[in-house]
């Protein structure tokens, strides 16, 4: 069984990985999309990506240990198989079954070909059943059985083909039963889907919330922090990719991440009316009590709010890139200080999390710190149009 569970444990390894790194983008399109955080589509999307990949490595894993595959396979080996039905002949080729006697029927679940064929079957029924999920309608299943074998010959050509060259001679046969298998596997998955599917919210349900919500003037919090951290990431990548490159050092990107706070989160909302790069991708923006754009004071406000747990932190990353000796007559002095600054950021560190939890559990109907003690307010865009 190591030769299903080896590929299955590679592609959730690669899928842990995927899904640390897509986390963000999928949060921004959810909401986007559906004005909330689905935690259903959430699942549906990440178990069809992690399948996906396990479909695939169980298909091409394990892979050869050289690229000259040739050199383990006789002049004459014939890489591909275009007669159909070979599995039905291979099942009984090797069985002591006797038709006249019922019992003898079980030696069936004893060949490898019959277990090959069922796994072939199995292979794609999954993604007949995410078809019909996505698709809705029973009268698609032409859509779904096309779709299973344009997936099934992907696998066959990627096999033949040696991975498209990366292998002088392919390591697995293309085999016509397979495309039969796999594809009738998929319909098959995609007719039985609505059983399995009833067990969890409809697509419709979905849809039917995100519509209610966009209605909403209300704005999650989820969405806010997202904005927020959209505008910090944009402040971190401007400085990887242009100063980051010539200078490692740290109180220069203290400088550097400083004003592009001041840009962001202050210039940029006030010459634009409330919007930041965040917000927008976040389709909402600041707004007053009265639901115009905010002041300049309150900006400057909100913005000093998000900037000192920043400089907390980077306070403390200076700090600890210094080194004095301990014969130093600083050194007390240093290392009191930064006692000092590392208890105050964590405790307040501490407190924002807390006071996160609390907002996000009022569902919009509080406002983070940074917000309240500006007295602005998340609007959607939709609601002031």
């Amino acid at each position: 069984m190591s030769i299903y569970f080896v590929p299955i444990k590679i592609a959730f390894m690669i899928f842990c990985l995927l899904g640390f790194l897509f986390v963000i983008p999928w949060l921004v399109y959810s909401y986007r999309k559906y004005g909330y955080f689905s935690l259903w589509a959430s699942i549906v999307a990440y178990s069809f990506i992690f399948y996906m990949l396990s479909a695939l490595f169980l298909v091409l894993l394990p892979l050869p240990t050289t690229r000259n595959t040739c050199a383990f396979q006789s002049p004459n080996t014939i890489y591909y198989s275009l007669k159909p039905f070979t599995f039905i002949q291979d099942i009984f080729k090797g069985s002591s079954i006797i038709w006249s006697q019922p019992r003898s029927y079980i030696q069936v679940f004893n060949q490898s070909a019959f277990w090959q064929a069922t796994f072939n079957f199995l292979l794609l029924l999954p993604f007949g059943i995410y078809l019909r999920y996505f698709f809705q309608e029973k009268r698609y299943w032409k859509r779904a059985l096309a779709l299973g074998f344009a997936l099934s010959l992907f696998y066959e050509v990627t096999q033949v083909t040696g991975i498209y060259g990366i292998y002088k001679c392919p390591y697995r046969l293309f085999d016509v039963d397979d495309l039969m298998l796999n594809s009738t596997g998929a319909l098959f998955g995609f007719l039985i889907a609505p059983v399995i599917l009833a067990l969890f919210p409809s697509r419709e349900k979905l849809l039917a919330k995100a519509e209610k919500m966009q209605k909403s003037h209300l704005v999650s919090p989820l969405s806010q922090l997202l904005a927020v951290l959209i505008d910090y990431i944009f402040i971190k990548l401007s400085f990887t990719f242009t100063v980051g490159l010539v200078t490692s050092s740290d109180f220069v990107e203290m400088i550097y991440k400083t004003l592009g706070f001041i840009v962001l989160y202050f210039v940029l909302p006030l010459i634009s009316g409330g919007k930041t790069i965040g917000t927008s991708i976040m389709r909402f923006k600041l707004s007053n009590l009265e639901g115009d754009a905010p002041s300049w004071q309150a900006l400057f406000k909100r913005t000093f709010a998000l900037y000192i747990p920043w400089l907390g932190s980077m306070l403390i990353n200076l700090l600890s890139h210094i080194e004095l000796p301990i014969e130093s007559h600083l050194y007390a002095t240093h290392v009191w200080v930064t006692m000092a600054i590392l208890t105050f950021v964590s405790i307040m560190w501490l407190t924002l999390c807390v006071h996160a939890a609390f907002v996000m559990l009022k569902k919009g109907k509080r406002t983070f710190y940074f917000d309240h003690v500006a007295d602005i307010i998340p609007r959607k865009k939709e609601a002031n149009s």
